[in-house]
């Protein structure tokens, strides 16, 4: 089982940026810990991040073939985005928006996400905690879709 964790613009900046709205981890604390956790659950895990939407298409379009899911912070993305939301619908990943904010308590525009209808779920307000419990849901919707396949080969046996 392999999760692709996709990381948006400024997310760099976590620790040194407003760190009333975001805390003061920053993102390799936040990274470890999922590795972490991702090791305690036999999960293989890979990190991406950059600023330019371009790069993140192509890490969701890479992750084709290469991964079962992926977890994806876009950013200001989350509000712009339809070629992001068109990758994530086109690859047909098990896919989880997550936000470390609560966005739908912030500034009208950032309360409507583009990628939203295209996700399995959006997780959202509770912190860097927001990582964890993405990585819970996953693990659970990738062992959800193993068992439906298991279960699909032994009646085909």
């Amino acid at each position: 089982m392999k999760i692709q964790v996709i990381q948006g613009p400024n997310l760099n900046m976590l620790g040194i940026r407003e760190q009333n709205i975001y805390g003061p981890m920053k993102l390799e604390d936040i990274h470890k810990q999922m590795k972490a956790f991702a090791d305690q659950s036999g999960v293989e895990i890979d990190f991406f991040q950059s600023n330019l939407e371009g790069e993140l298409v192509d890490k969701i379009q890479e992750s084709l073939g290469v991964t079962d899911g992926i977890i994806i912070n876009a950013a200001a993305y989350t509000h712009t985005s339809i070629a992001i939301a068109d990758a994530i619908k086109a690859v047909s990943l098990p896919t989880i928006e997550v936000h470390i904010s609560n966005i739908h308590a912030r500034e009208n525009f950032r309360k409507k996400s583009l990628l939203a209808p295209v996700c399995a779920g959006q997780i959202s307000g509770f912190g860097p905690f927001s990582y964890h419990l993405a990585m819970v849901a996953m693990i659970q919707i990738l062992n959800e879709i193993k068992s439906i396949k298991d279960q699909q080969n032994q009646s085909a046996s």
